[in-house]
């Protein structure tokens, strides 16, 4: 797939990662929307929260949603990094000074560095949950099987009982918020929606939707952290 992907053209490749990125950005609210039932918000929310979860793990279109999920995940850090290389190579030393007076969103100027850490934060994500389904890594002690299902509500709480993992959390939630606030605007401009009446709009939606969302998930181990 990464041969295919460098044989794009540089225009095929932002679209391809705007796409993906668009996709991404879906789900983190589908996600956000299960993970708050993890707080107190509703008298059962334990029980909504594991019902949920049981949806997503079991039922047949959701499992073939992942498979979708995880190759706009990959599309879109694969082309991310690439994207990233052609442009430094693009751009001599002596062009960077010239254009050291033009000013520049430092959420632009780090979208790679912001990128790269979300990688690896998912990565870590990954192996404290999914890959616990999966087999592949060891549930958290105090984590029990319910109905032959895995016990993800008490996995988190395990997790972010412990200070210095939602304090870990805390701060590659703030860097989520980072790249949401350029990926998102970006993503529409890549796809040609740049226009003077829309834009400011996109802009206003990209940041409501950065703030909900980086708030949101941020409440999660804040609620441990401080209760």
């Amino acid at each position: 797939m990464s041969s295919t992907l460098l044989k794009m053209s540089s225009i095929s490749k932002k679209v391809f990662m705007a796409l993906a990125g668009l996709f991404l950005i879906t789900f983190l609210l589908v996600h956000l929307g299960i993970n708050l039932f993890i707080l107190p918000i509703a008298e059962n929310h334990i029980e909504i929260f594991e019902e949920a979860v049981h949806f997503m793990t079991t039922f047949p279109l959701v499992k073939i949603m992942e498979v979708v999920l995880f190759a706009a995940f990959i599309i879109h850090i694969i082309l991310g990094i690439i994207v990233q290389i052609q442009n430094w190579m693009a751009r001599p030393n002596r062009y960077q000074v010239a254009q050291k007076s033009k000013v520049i969103s430092p959420f632009s100027r780090f979208m790679i560095h912001t990128g790269v850490v979300m990688g690896i934060f998912i990565g870590i994500h990954l192996a404290n949950f999914y890959f616990v389904k999966l087999g592949w890594t060891q549930a958290m002690e105090g984590a029990f099987m319910v109905e032959g299902n895995h016990d993800f509500y008490h996995m988190a709480l395990n997790l972010f009982g412990t200070p210095a993992y939602s304090i870990f959390y805390l701060v590659m939630l703030l860097m989520l918020g980072m790249h949401l606030h350029h990926a998102f605007q970006s993503a529409f401009q890549t796809l040609g929606l740049s226009h003077p009446t829309y834009t400011p709009i996109i802009k206003a939606i990209g940041l409501v939707y950065t703030i909900l969302v980086t708030a949101g998930f941020i409440s999660i181990p804040l609620y441990f952290l401080l209760s």
